[in-house]
């Protein structure tokens, strides 16, 4: 998922959307059910969305405030979806080069990495206060995972 703007004036030979902040989820199939339970999890009810038209996302309609669903040829997916593709295509660029034997009980951690570096360009100042906030709130079983206990010390 890509949460994206328009840009008034772009550049010659600049894309005309901007990316603000992305976010990537492991699911288990490509179903309507499952794609539809994760939107209405993750994306605010006003939100605007914009995708390819498969099936998985028929029922987007009903829990977002518009969906604009096109069929996207090839060629015009830089245009339509940008961000979507170039974040995909980073994300299995340095899964390839740097994690090449990961284990998939491992891979929402990376994801969740990846995810984290991209979008803290737009912390600015305050980035070692969010990296503290996410320090302390958040819920992790990493540790247990590798040490195979669930207390410190």
């Amino acid at each position: 998922m890509t949460e994206s703007e328009f840009i008034e004036n772009p550049c010659p030979g600049k894309k005309t959307k901007r990316v603000n902040h992305i976010k990537m989820q492991i699911i288990s199939d490509m179903r309507a059910d499952t794609v539809t339970n994760i939107v209405k999890e993750q994306i605010d009810f006003q939100a605007e969305l914009t995708t390819d038209d498969s099936t998985s996302y028929n029922k987007l309609g009903e829990h977002v405030k518009s969906h604009d669903a096109q069929v996207v040829k090839p060629a015009d997916l830089p245009k339509i979806l940008p961000w979507v593709h170039i974040a995909i295509g980073n994300v299995k660029r340095l899964l390839l080069d740097t994690h090449h034997q990961l284990k998939k009980e491992y891979l929402q951690y990376y994801l969740n990495e990846f995810c984290y570096k991209f979008n803290r360009r737009y912390f600015g100042e305050k980035l070692f206060d969010r990296l503290v906030t996410v320090a302390v709130t958040y819920p992790t079983d990493f540790k247990s995972k590798i040490y195979n206990r669930t207390v410190c010390g």
